[in-house]
């Protein structure tokens, strides 16, 4: 049974109209889902205000109302609750209602640019390899130990992660292992959550289609591990210019992983190849199946998430070496005339020098390598010239293409990318608007040993135009394009 008093403990109210003790069903924030006696949560979205469906809810069965302003008309039986901020009053009120799971389980947020997808997932693979029952929230998908759902956001809303939290305890999960967005931070989704720790990747160019400000953006992330508590850990690159900002104000311990500086957790590569690293951990050499120097600085996260919660530092080593590529991440294969299609989700600028960097420190440079890439619709205008750039710099051929152009027009995301492209390269790059076209040229135009990078889309399984998803693979299809070239 749930009593609605109970279930707004800790949440700031500033008026109540109405009895709070009362029984209520559930609780949502999308007044299409209300049935009879939930409480709906009105927040205020960038594309609707749930304000403006308070009396919709009512009617729907709603028996109680969470908004930040009484409405004009107050029904007399409904219950009303005034907060100063409703997306965190969701937050605690969803983590009453379900339990408070994240309380009985270790949660580790992960949150940064780069690296927190890999981080999450290869946290969960060496979980699970280690004999834990393990969940995951993750941009790629969901996971209740073996049991697998579908991922909507990096992170999900507050309702949606408690519920998958309980989930995890019903099902006896001891570890989570969690992507922690710019956004769901700034939307208070990850309120009322308890973590054991936080893990900082890097901070570069990214989202500032919703952040003003690259110093907003930052100091969002950095309120991740202001609200940590003591008996947290943070865990922070601090080769990265930001990672001991992130520290600056935690209550929880502090701890660093570096490849450069001096630090708690230290790395050094030893050997770079495209079927592997070694690395030397804190003095202790381990071969892993990861390609690249941001790969290395994952690796070193993980080890490190995985010494503070307790685990035995040659075992981690040990599960270190087993661990396989996330989907999407560095992926590659090899054709039959010895052509290398590496698949990687780089869509920020940074992200794309690492790995063209990356692929620039492995090959013999007597191979060509051809690029293509493309930039989302209706996301950071600002980076698009500066990946193509990128791309073009690094590359010895680059295809600019569409990537999910979504509500925007595709050539015209193409002309903003081909403005960064300086003029001593524009020989060696082409423009063709249909992805699969643009794939179809990089493999017509390699030659063996060749390496062809397809970046932007990584794990995504389609290409979203004018709100259309359609089905798109580009592992799946360089592989079927490189196969009937070979025939």
């Amino acid at each position: 049974m749930n009593i609605l008093k109970d279930i707004l403990y800790k949440v700031a109210i500033e008026a109540i109209k109405g009895p709070t003790d009362i029984t209520i069903h559930a609780i949502d924030f999308d007044s299409r889902k209300i049935v009879e006696n939930d409480v709906f949560v009105a927040i205020r979205g960038t594309v609707s205000d749930g304000h403006d469906y308070i009396e919709k809810a009512i009617n729907l069965g709603a028996i109680a109302i969470v908004c930040d302003t009484f409405p004009v008309n107050i029904v007399t039986g409904i219950t009303y609750i005034q907060v100063k901020d409703t997306n965190k009053a969701l937050a605690f009120m969803a983590a009453n209602y379900y339990g408070n799971p994240s309380q009985k389980l270790k949660l580790v947020g992960i949150t940064g640019t780069n690296g927190k997808t890999t981080i999450a997932s290869l946290l969960y693979q060496l979980f699970k390899k280690a004999g834990f029952k393990v969940g995951l929230l993750s941009t790629v998908k969901i996971l209740v130990d073996e049991k697998e759902y579908k991922a909507t956001h990096t992170t999900p809303d507050s309702l949606t992660i408690n519920r998958f939290l309980a989930e995890m305890i019903e099902n006896e999960v001891t570890h989570c292992f969690m992507e922690v967005s710019s956004h769901g931070v700034h939307q208070k989704r990850t309120e009322g959550l308890h973590f054991t720790g936080g893990v900082f990747t890097n901070l570069s160019h990214d989202h500032l289609d919703y952040h003003p400000t690259f110093a907003e953006y930052r100091d969002v992330k950095k309120s991740f591990f202001d609200n940590l508590d003591k008996s947290a850990f943070a865990l922070s690159n601090c080769d990265d210019k930001n990672g001991m900002v992130m520290l600056q104000n935690t209550t929880a311990r502090k701890l660093t992983y570096a490849l450069k500086t001096y630090s708690d957790y230290k790395a050094q590569i030893l050997e770079n190849q495209l079927s592997g690293l070694l690395l030397k951990i804190n003095n202790n050499e381990v071969w892993v199946r990861l390609i690249g120097t941001f790969n290395a600085y994952n690796l070193l996260a993980i080890y490190g998430t995985a010494v503070e919660l307790g685990l035995d530092s040659f075992e981690v080593l040990r599960l270190l070496s087993e661990l396989e590529s996330v989907s999407g991440r560095f992926q590659f294969i090899v054709s039959n005339d010895k052509i290398t299609a590496i698949v990687d989700y780089a869509h920020t600028p940074d992200a794309l020098e690492n790995v063209l960097k990356t692929i620039n420190d492995i090959r013999t440079k007597n191979e060509q390598l051809i690029t293509v890439v493309g930039c989302g619709g209706d996301r950071d205008k600002t980076k698009r010239p500066i990946m193509a750039g990128i791309a073009a710099d690094l590359s010895d051929k680059v295809i600019i293409t569409s990537d999910n152009p979504r509500t925007e027009d595709a050539e015209t995301i193409i002309s903003e990318m081909e403005g960064g492209i300086a003029p001593h390269n524009f020989k060696k790059s082409i423009s063709i608007t249909d992805r699969k076209q643009a794939i179809k040229t990089a493999c017509q135009l390699a030659q063996p040993n060749d390496i062809i990078l397809i970046a932007g889309k990584g794990h995504e399984t389609y290409q979203e135009i004018q709100g259309v998803r359609y089905d798109f693979d580009d592992m799946k299809i360089v592989k079927e394009l490189l196969e009937q070239l070979n025939k």
